[in-house]
C-alpha cells in the first residue's frame, strides 16, 4: 500500500468497521469520499468524510458515477449490509439487474466480486479495507485465559471442516456445532441470527466457528465477531469460539477477552495448521 495520498472511496455498511477504516484512511493523509446508504450506513462515518453523499441501496451506476465524479483512485468496502434487501429487485437499477439477475451463483463472494470488477472496469482498484485497521485481524492462538478443552478441540475441527466445505460452496462463514452435530449455519439471516437458532436447538455447551471462504476476495469480505457475538454466546451458553486467524476481524478486542475471560469462554485463532488430517 502506498503512503503517497490519494482520493479513497469508502462505501460504508453498518456498525463499526466503516467508521475505524474512515479513521484510518484519514490518518494516513488520504482524501476521503464516503458513499451511504439510507438506513445501512452508520452515520458517524460522516464527520471523517472530505466529501458524503447518501444514495439508495441497488442503485450501481449512480454510485458509480459519484465515485468517478469526485476521481477516486481506490475503493473500500466496509461495514454490514442487510443482503435480501440488496437482492430486491425493486431496489435494482438496470446495471445491477443485468449483473446480479445474470448469474447463477448469487452467494455473498460471487456478488461482492462481480461488484468489484464494475469498479475495476471504470479504473478504481478495489482495496483491502483492513489495511487501513490491521491490528484488527485475529492472532493465531489461545487469545483467552482458559483454552479448550478435548470435547471443544474436537467440534473446532469438526467446525472447521464443515465450515470450510460450505464456503467452498459460498453458503455462509460461521456453523454451531455441539458433541460433533451441526445445530446452526449461518445464512443470509448473518452471524447472531444463526448463533441464536444453534443454541435454541444445540443447548448449552455449543462451540461456534467462523472461517474465510476459500477463494473469498479478502478486499471486500472478511469474517468478523467481537463483543457483541461474544455477548450472544453467553446468553446461549456456548463455551468456545474459533475463528480463522489473519483473516477474520476482531472488534473491539480487549473488551471481548475480558468479558470472555469473565463468562468462561475460550476465543481461539486458528489456521489450517491446528488440523493438518482434517478433510
Amino acid at each position: 500500500m502506498s503512503d503517497t495520498p490519494t482520493t479513497i472511496g469508502l462505501i460504508a455498511g453498518g456498525k463499526q468497521f466503516p467508521v475505524l477504516v474512515a479513521q484510518g484512511v484519514k490518518a494516513q493523509g488520504h482524501r476521503l469520499v464516503v458513499a451511504g446508504f439510507t438506513g445501512h450506513t452508520n452515520m458517524d462515518v460522516v464527520p471523517y468524510a472530505d466529501v458524503f453523499k447518501e444514495l439508495k441501496l441497488g442503485k450501481l451506476n449512480q454510485l458509480i458515477d459519484y465515485l468517478k465524479s469526485e476521481k477516486v483512485d481506490k475503493v473500500i468496502m466496509a461495514g454490514t449490509i442487510e443482503k435480501p434487501k440488496v437482492m430486491d429487485i425493486r431496489h435494482l437499477d438496470m446495471r445491477a439487474i443485468k449483473l446480479i439477475m445474470g448469474r447463477k451463483d448469487r452467494g455473498d463472494s460471487a456478488l461482492l466480486s462481480i461488484i468489484s470488477s464494475e469498479f475495476e472496469k471504470e479504473g478504481m482498484t478495489v482495496v483491502k479495507a483492513h489495511e487501513y485497521q490491521p491490528d484488527l485481524l485475529a492472532p493465531e492462538g489461545v487469545l483467552t485465559r482458559r483454552s479448550p478443552d478435548e470435547r471443544e478441540w474436537r467440534d473446532l475441527k469438526f467446525g472447521w471442516t464443515v465450515a470450510k466445505e460450505l464456503g467452498r460452496l459460498d453458503v455462509g462463514q460461521c456453523v454451531v456445532v455441539r458433541e460433533g452435530i451441526v445445530t446452526a449455519v449461518e445464512a443470509l439471516e448473518g452471524t447472531d441470527a444463526a448463533l441464536r437458532r444453534g443454541f435454541e436447538f444445540g443447548g448449552k455447551d455449543c462451540v461456534v466457528v467462523k472461517v474465510f471462504k476459500p477463494g473469498q476476495q479478502r478486499e471486500v469480505d472478511l469474517p468478523s465477531f467481537g463483543l457483541d457475538t461474544l455477548k450472544v454466546m453467553a446468553e446461549g451458553k456456548a463455551t468456545c469460539i474459533g475463528v480463522e486467524a489473519g483473516k477474520s476481524l476482531f472488534f473491539d478486542r480487549e473488551a471481548a477477552v475480558a468479558f470472555a475471560d469473565k463468562t468462561g469462554i475460550c476465543v481461539v485463532g486458528l489456521t489450517a495448521d491446528c488440523f493438518p488430517d482434517a478433510l
